[in-house]
């Protein structure tokens, strides 16, 4: 809508005498009312009039100045209708120029954004718990590109810390006794589960695991480094076949150990400050004077073994990725329950009086529950729901939902594939993030209602239109589109328009739901007019067939635009 924007805009700062980049238009609460709207309040306040005399004072001046754009006032607002044939050449022409890079702007040129999600832990498969991190993190890599940002995905591994101790133990005690052969991931994931369980109670172990865990920290070469050497290549491979079936890559794959080097001097520079104190015999900051909340829980960095603990790899990798990228926004995609974490970590950071500390964001986010907000249990492997069996579970009932819809589907195991994962991914962004996510296989995979599925099968109908058309070589095809058709497409005309504006604000806020759910009432709004027969696109000859064909295929690819920024297949037949 930048084409109608910005001169209302201009046309605004003019007459009220408002810096251009204060003005901002808004969304008339009633569509009909007009298709952009300005509120008069803060220049009422100015002028010290009524905000309704201000619009009308302004509607009155703006009267037939802006080409194609009809004013009106309704009570403070200032509303803005577009002339439809003028919208409609506008915005599908917009559409088609621009293709793919509909939405984007310069906005993030010169500007790097870090994300930091997913982040397995090595010596585990991938498991239910890293699905959200993942499918948020990644949406919000492709939304900021789109910007124009440069964007570096990070996914850093935790391969480091004392659980590796009683790992390493356990390797020694019980390698035997699992398939480190065949299955090396789910054999460490057994190990791991026994070492936990003997930490609790085996008092030699407990032992045993402090000195293996000391001892990796040392740096020294030996046993216990080959065999987490060996732990991280298995976990890793492991990993890269999970993200290939998500469609999720990282730009920066670090372990937690990349930053062992740094953590002596990281733990100088923050002595430096003068922000550290010993209490009970480990290095601690103090934060409560930043936040009372905070007074009972301080940052702990060193252990009184000398050990290092989360803490402090995380400031040693932020001092990192703030020295090699100079970052704009450094996002930690993390759930809700490392709040206190996150809090502790900027804490430290404010009191060592860093100005780049607002820059790093915790960007938290729900539980994933079952249904009745029940923990969702694996029907495969006890205690712990693998992602790939999680993904296996839904592409097999995708199948079965699609053989019974169209069995003469080509590719139908491709596209079972795609729909799972739309139905997996659209089911996880479409409400906010800082809300729980109820997984129930049944409702996700429905083609009808708030599912991804549906979005799919939208935008594949809108494809199938369009094949129609070009295989029948509809007359429409070969005319100039008579915009004044579309005069009942208003509102999807409009919709389309706003597009760039919820990409823009979905990164702002980190936000990618805002994205799920406009493109949802896209969807629905789209299906509503190709399904009346008052906008029957096929076997509709000349002009006005051809203003219809063009606003399918304007829908088709803007809904496909922004299910591929949060990370949905797109198929074209389903």
């Amino acid at each position: 809508m930048q084409t109608f924007s910005e001169p209302i805009l201009a046309a605004l700062a003019r007459l009220t005498g408002q810096p251009l980049a204060q003005l901002k238009l808004e969304r008339p609460r009633d569509p009909k009312l007009g298709d952009l709207a300005f509120p008069c309040f803060l220049v009422a306040k100015e002028r010290k009039q009524a905000p309704p005399a201000v619009a009308a004072e302004l509607a009155a001046a703006l009267a037939g100045g802006l080409e194609g754009i009809t004013v009106s006032a309704a009570g403070p607002y200032l509303n803005f209708r577009i002339d439809r044939p003028l919208l409609a050449r506008e915005i599908c022409s917009e559409v088609a120029i621009a293709g793919e890079r509909f939405g984007s702007s310069g906005e993030g040129a010169g500007k790097t954004v870090l994300i930091d999600f997913s982040s397995p832990n090595i010596a585990k498969p991938m498991h239910i718990g890293h699905i959200r991190s993942t499918i948020l993190g990644a949406a919000l890599v492709r939304i900021f590109r789109h910007l124009g940002y440069k964007v570096v995905g990070i996914n850093h591994i935790g391969d480091w810390g004392a659980q590796f101790g009683g790992l390493v133990v356990a390797l020694r005690r019980w390698k035997g006794e699992v398939d480190l052969e065949g299955d090396p991931v789910m054999g460490l994931l057994d190990l791991y589960q026994r070492s936990k369980a003997a930490l609790k109670d085996d008092a030699q172990f407990q032992a045993e695991a402090v000195a293996a865990y000391q001892e990796l920290e040392s740096g020294r070469e030996g046993e216990v480094r080959e065999l987490w050497r060996w732990v991280t290549e298995v976990s890793m491979r492991g990993f890269h076949a999970t993200y290939a079936r998500l469609g999720v890559s990282h730009e920066l794959v670090r372990g937690e150990s990349w930053y062992e080097p740094l953590l002596a001097p990281t733990l100088e520079r923050v002595m430096a400050a003068g922000v550290t104190e010993i209490s009970q015999g480990a290095l601690v900051v103090q934060l409560g004077e930043l936040d009372k909340s905070l007074k009972e829980t301080p940052c702990l960095l060193q252990q009184t073994n000398g050990t290092t603990l989360y803490a402090t790899r995380d400031l040693a990798a932020l001092f990192s990725r703030w020295e090699e990228f100079g970052f704009e926004r450094c996002l930690y995609v993390v759930g809700g329950e490392q709040k206190l974490h996150f809090r502790q970590l900027k804490g430290v950071l404010k009191r060592m009086q860093q100005p780049w500390e607002p820059r790093v964001e915790h960007i938290d986010f729900g539980l994933l529950l079952g249904p009745g907000r029940k923990k969702i249990a694996s029907r495969r492997r006890g205690e712990v729901l693998v992602l790939d069996d999680l993904l296996d579970e839904v592409t097999e009932a995708a199948e079965k939902v699609i053989e019974a819809k169209n069995p003469a589907l080509a590719e139908r195991a491709q596209v079972a594939r795609e729909v799972a994962l739309g139905a997996l991914i659209y089911n996880d962004l479409k409400r906010e993030r800082i809300k729980d996510v109820i997984f129930d296989e049944n409702e996700i995979l429905s083609f009808e209602g708030d599912t991804g599925p549906y979005l799919q099968f939208t935008h594949a109908r809108l494809a199938s239109i369009l094949r129609k058309a070009a295989t029948n070589e509809d007359a429409a095809l070969r005319s100039k589109p008579d915009w004044s058709a579309l005069e009942n497409a208003g509102e999807i005309l409009v919709a389309i328009g706003r597009f760039g504006d919820v990409v823009r604000s979905a990164a702002a806020k980190a936000e990618p739901s805002e994205l799920s759910g406009y493109l949802l009432g896209l969807a629905r709004d789209v299906s509503t007019w190709v399904s009346s027969s008052d906008n029957r696109v096929l076997g509709t000859a000349g002009p006005e067939g051809a203003a219809r064909v063009a606003l399918v295929r304007c829908a088709k690819s803007v809904l496909g635009n922004g299910l591929r920024l949060i990370g949905i297949p797109t198929p074209e037949q389903m």
